[in-house]
Order: C-alpha cells, then sequence, then structure tokens
C-alpha cells in the first residue's frame, strides 16, 4: 500500500487535544504514511518534540481564553460569534492546504470546520453529549444537535474510549443515540509503546503534580498546592505543562518543578509517584489509566466537562475529586489503581487498529 498523506489537526483549548493525536500519528507511522501537524503556539511545540518527523503547518485553531471570576460556560457562551467566525475561516484555509500539500486524509480532533468532500475525513471527540450545567441540563439536546450537525460533515467519527460500563467517559460518549457512522476508537495515550526512562528524574520518593488547562485557573491551582506541599515530605514534583520552554527544571522547600518532561521521563515519574494531583481533563485520565496509576482529580471551575468527569470517575471508584476551592484539604489518591489499565489498553489497541483499517480503505 503507497503512504498516504494524512494531516492531523488537534483543537486548541489545551494541550490535551494534540497529546492524545500522538498515538494516533505514530501508529500511522508504523503503517508507513506520512504525518502532517496543523495547529499553532504550545500545541506545535509539543508535537514538534514527541514527533520530530513529522511535517508541521501554522494552522491555529480556536482557542476562548478563560475568566478569572466567569464560568467557562458563560465565557463560551459570549465567544460562540468568534468561535463560528473560525469555523468558517478554517474551512477555508483547509481547502489551501489540502491543494499545497497533496493531503490525502483530515483528521480533525475536535475542530468542527475541517471537512471537506475531496478527502476522507475523520472527526475525533470523547464529547458527543456536550454536557450544560445541571440547572440548563433541559437544553443538552440542542448541543448534541449542533455537534451532531458538524459531525455529519466527516466520512466518519471516532470515539477515544472503550464500549461498554468499562468505559471512561460517561454520558458524554455512552447512553445516547450515536450517529451511524460512529467507531470506538479506544483509549488514546501518548505512553502507549513507549519505554519509561531507565532511570526517574527525582530519586526520591515524591508526590506528582499536573498542571494543565488554560490561565488563569492553571496558575491559582499551582499557587493553591505548592501552599500545601510546601516544606512537607516527600517532595512533590510539579509538571508545569510548557513544553514551548523546553525541559528546565528548579527545586526550592520540598517543590521540585518541570517546566515540562518527555513521555519516557513522565511516564517513569508518574508510575513511581506515591500519589498523584491533576486536573479532570479527558486526555490527563486516559494517560493515567494508561499507566495504571489513579489520582486526586480537581476540575478547572465552572468546566463542566471536566466538573462531569471528575464526579463520574470517582463514583466509580476509580479516581479521588475534590474542588479547587476545597483541594488544599482533600485526601491523598494512592498512585495503585483499582482499575485494570493493562487490559483496558489492550482493548484499546484492538480499536484503535480496527478504526485506522477504515481511515485507510
Amino acid at each position: 500500500m503507497t503512504g498516504k498523506n494524512i494531516l492531523i489537526c488537534p483543537l486548541e483549548w489545551g494541550l490535551g487535544h494534540a497529546a492524545r493525536m500522538i498515538p494516533v500519528a505514530n501508529r500511522l507511522k508504523q503503517r508507513g504514511h506520512n504525518i502532517f501537524i496543523g495547529a499553532g503556539g504550545e500545541h506545535l511545540a509539543l508535537l514538534k518534540a514527541e514527533l520530530p518527523d513529522a511535517h508541521f503547518i501554522s494552522f491555529p485553531g480556536f482557542s476562548p481564553g478563560y475568566s478569572r471570576y466567569l464560568p467557562s460556560y458563560l465565557v463560551m457562551l459570549f465567544k460562540i460569534p468568534v468561535l463560528a467566525w473560525h469555523i468558517v475561516s478554517e474551512h477555508r484555509k483547509l481547502k489551501d492546504i489540502i491543494r499545497d500539500h497533496s493531503i490525502d486524509v483530515v483528521i480533525s480532533d475536535n475542530r468542527f470546520g475541517l471537512w471537506s468532500r475531496k478527502v476522507k475525513c475523520i472527526y475525533f471527540t470523547h464529547m458527543v453529549r456536550i454536557p450544560f450545567p445541571r440547572p440548563f441540563r433541559f437544553l443538552e439536546f440542542t448541543g448534541i444537535a449542533a455537534h451532531r450537525f458538524f459531525i455529519r460533515r466527516y466520512d466518519a467519527c471516532f470515539i477515544p474510549d472503550l464500549p461498554g460500563e468499562n468505559n471512561v467517559s460517561g454520558r458524554l460518549s455512552h447512553g445516547l443515540r450515536l450517529p451511524s457512522h460512529t467507531m470506538y476508537a479506544g483509549i488514546l495515550s501518548r505512553f502507549s509503546g513507549v519505554t519509561p526512562a531507565q532511570h526517574c528524574k527525582v530519586a526520591q520518593k515524591h508526590n506528582t503534580i499536573i498542571l494543565s488547562g488554560p490561565e488563569p485557573q492553571k496558575s491559582l491551582l499551582k499557587e493553591k498546592l505548592e501552599n500545601r506541599f510546601m516544606a512537607k515530605k516527600p517532595v512533590t514534583v510539579i509538571l508545569g505543562g510548557t513544553p514551548s520552554l523546553g525541559v528546565a527544571m528548579d527545586q526550592s522547600e520540598g517543590l521540585i518543578r518541570f517546566t515540562h518532561l518527555a513521555a519516557p521521563d513522565m511516564a517513569r515519574m508518574l508510575a513511581e509517584s506515591e500519589s498523584v494531583i491533576s486536573r479532570s481533563g479527558y486526555t490527563t485520565i486516559m494517560e493515567l489509566i494508561s499507566l495504571n496509576v489513579s489520582a486526586l482529580l480537581i476540575p478547572t471551575p465552572g468546566q463542566t466537562e471536566q466538573e462531569y468527569l471528575a464526579q463520574y470517575l470517582g463514583s466509580k471508584g476509580w479516581f479521588l475529586s475534590s474542588s479547587q476551592k476545597k483541594c488544599s484539604e482533600a485526601g491523598l489518591a494512592s498512585a495503585k489503581a483499582v482499575f485494570d489499565g493493562k487490559a483496558m489498553m489492550e482493548e484499546s489497541s484492538r480499536l484503535l487498529d480496527e478504526a485506522l483499517d477504515f481511515l485507510e480503505k
């Protein structure tokens, strides 16, 4: 089979959308395809570090920004006109990229406008149902209908999750009628197929905090957790999630901070942690499951998706959860998990292969 030119474009609402495309790109590369990445900013920095052999195109997507005071869903409501403009704009730009780079397949991770009638287009999402705040849940059908409108423009919709009871996304992509061209593609983790570093960068007992998500909430959480763990034992490692700054480290008062770690080093760091604290972003959760590591999940305030995932996975007993307001007193989850991450990843590998078989047809 002749290798196809495959363009992968992640949503720019957080590095998780870029990170979960890394195992997809690696699997496609193993199948003999040429990988093109269309993104901007921090996303390109992360993907260039993890996929050095790919071709990179500056193709920034919509990034809503967040408020220190307003919940995320209100910020998004106010920016719907800007989002609509981005959808139309990136749809037009895609035509030029397809022509200039002879693209055969487009993979869009939650970017609504990246479909074309000229090539096969695949849409990734873990959130067919966009969760509304509880008082407005009766209006969720409008979000489902709007999302289906865009999903139908694509040749297939891949859901990064497992079918059945052993799923991660809960009501976000289960318990509703899915579009007919939908396939579960398994849990996606950049640690899949990665051999953890031989030695941990911190050669002592440690807790690990994964910082991710939008500002200013990212810095607010960092401040609260630093105050909690400063000068405490064991030491606490803070992973900053800023790949554009490279791998830099500083240490003070029992806190060790890394701006970024490559996948092998991060896998070793998490696997050897006494406990882990992170946001309840979907990609972070998938990555923790792939390492068979549990965590204390702290959702970004007002981000309904993260709030739901923390509650849902907490009710399953897989993770602990806490609000950001109360996280200074919350208990810590042992890194030892009650779920069988290895078995889940074996099933995920099979599902991803089935999804990519469809992509190649």
